[in-house]
């Protein structure tokens, strides 16, 4: 007797554990944004002004998804504000907004755990083996990472640069959780969970190709509309590729077409629905790239 009541202590206890968890998350999705942190996301996720009311919703919900699931940390000193966590959510919950539809509980970035931010850029080690096997310590600068271990770390004064006329089509948000996506392939390099193998041929092919012209651009100083740090490597490509997708989809659709048209297919978006075409103007020949955290 005593053992069949011990046992269906045991079982409440566990069915109470599985669906506690549950239902805080359901709680919280079920809560609207504050006023405040909807005005955050007008203020800096600059997409938001071009969308239709459907669109901001699904976004809001998500973010508070993301900021009920994901912990927030400042390192060297930073406090974390809501205007940091909102900013920080609502960028990387963009590159969601197609491909989530209308679930009401989506998978967001499931993997990650912890978002760390930084004041400004930050020193990250670096071991660097030449040819010949003999190995450098050293230290670099960067303004984000993402790592395959559940975190992705930011530099808070880029983040607040995004759509800045400075660094027109960098946005270290969205770069970093592009990283993020297209892990969930179980490889780092630049092709994300696709679906099919005819997705993966077309996407092969195209980006292959953009891959290696700009390799060709950056051997020789003409600078387009993709930055040439996406010539470091094919997962830098697809990071690079998707913040010029977001931040300037007209460019982007004009220069690449056939890149656009792979991103439209897997974000389930078109960007240039936000905002209007922009007036043609000259690029700078030596713009200088934006320096990022290789996936680690």
């Amino acid at each position: 007797m005593m053992e069949g009541i011990l046992v269906g202590v045991l079982g409440l206890g566990l069915l109470a554990a599985w669906l506690w968890p549950k239902w805080r998350l359901r709680r919280a999705v079920g809560r609207s944004l504050e006023p405040a942190q909807v005005a955050i996301l007008a203020r800096n996720v600059v997409q938001y002004a071009g969308m239709d009311e459907d669109q901001r919703r699904r976004l809001q919900r998500m973010v508070q998804q993301f900021l009920h699931q994901k912990k927030f940390v400042g390192c060297a000193g930073l406090d974390i504000t809501d205007e940091m966590r909102v900013t920080i959510a609502g960028q990387a919950c963009l590159l969601l907004l197609g491909r989530v539809g209308e679930a009401r509980l989506p998978d967001i970035y499931p993997t990650l755990d912890i978002i760390l931010v930084y004041p400004g850029a930050f020193l990250a080690p670096r071991r660097q083996v030449d040819a010949s096997g003999v190995v450098t310590e050293e230290r670099q600068d960067l303004l984000g990472e993402s790592w395959g271990d559940g975190r992705v770390i930011l530099s808070w004064d880029h983040v607040r640069r995004a759509d800045q006329e400075e660094s027109p089509g960098h946005n270290v948000v969205l770069h970093e959780f592009a990283h993020q996506l297209d892990s969930e392939s179980g490889n780092t390099n630049g092709a994300p969970y696709l679906g099919s193998s005819e997705r993966y041929r077309t996407w092969s092919e195209v980006l292959s190709r953009d891959y290696a012209n700009l390799r060709h651009e950056a051997m020789w100083g003409v600078q387009g509309v993709l930055d040439h740090y996406g010539a470091s490597n094919p997962a830098e490509f697809f990071a690079v590729a998707t913040e010029s997708f977001f931040e300037q989809p007209h460019l982007l659709a004009a220069s690449h077409p056939a890149l656009y048209q792979e991103f439209l297919k897997y974000y389930r978006i078109d960007p240039r629905q936000w905002q209007a075409a922009p007036v043609a103007a000259p690029l700078e020949p030596d713009a200088p790239g934006m320096v990022y955290g290789m996936w680690r």
